[in-house]
């Protein structure tokens, strides 16, 4: 039964550029004192009863680097969508505009570069979470194979390709870490 044993590598490798995909869609919600559509990203509206991203009730655009714009299609909407922005913890005041939601997006002082750069650590280390988590349901199935009968050899040759996958996508995480925060620290 041993030898029909196949670590399914390729689903761990999923599982992990997963991790590392959903940790870049957070570092791109923090803004670094210059506009981007994506930091509205994660923004939630009370649209119509369900929470909706803001890009499906308006347009997001960037007008110029420091200034980006909600262009809320339903009138009815624009008060919500306003208080969502307002919420979110983007330290950002919309200004109303008729059916256009204008962002100044403000010189980030050293105080909040600092913050930002804490939380994207802190979306680092959930991505390194996330990564150890596939890590231990790949040594768990390789655990079972042992107990239904693999050599030990075969063993130590599955646990080191997981653990060698394991550390490429957390040196992976370390470098996005480390550039975003450098990206953060820029005045």
């Amino acid at each position: 039964m041993s030898e029909d044993f196949m670590l399914d590598t390729d689903d761990l490798d999923r599982r992990m550029k997963g991790a590392i995909a959903s940790m870049r869609t957070e570092f791109a919600s923090l803004r670094t004192g210059r506009g981007s559509a994506s930091m509205l990203e994660p923004v939630m509206v009370d649209a119509y009863g369900q929470m909706t991203p803001i890009n499906q009730v308006g347009t997001v655009n960037v007008p110029e680097p420091r200034m980006v714009t909600v262009n809320v299609w339903d009138k009815a909407l624009v008060g919500k969508v306003e208080k969502a922005i307002r919420e979110s913890g983007l330290g950002i005041n919309p200004q109303l505009n008729g059916t256009i939601i204008m962002l100044p997006i403000p010189e980030l002082n050293e105080e909040r570069r600092a913050q930002l750069s804490k939380v994207a650590g802190g979306y680092a280390e959930n991505a390194r979470v996330s990564i150890r988590n596939v890590r231990r349901d790949g040594m768990d199935q390789i655990k079972k194979a042992k107990a239904d009968g693999m050599s030990e050899d075969d063993q130590k040759i599955w646990e080191d390709e997981v653990q060698e996958l394991t550390n490429k996508f957390i040196k992976a995480i370390d470098e996005g870490l480390e550039t975003k925060q450098a990206e953060i620290m820029q005045v």
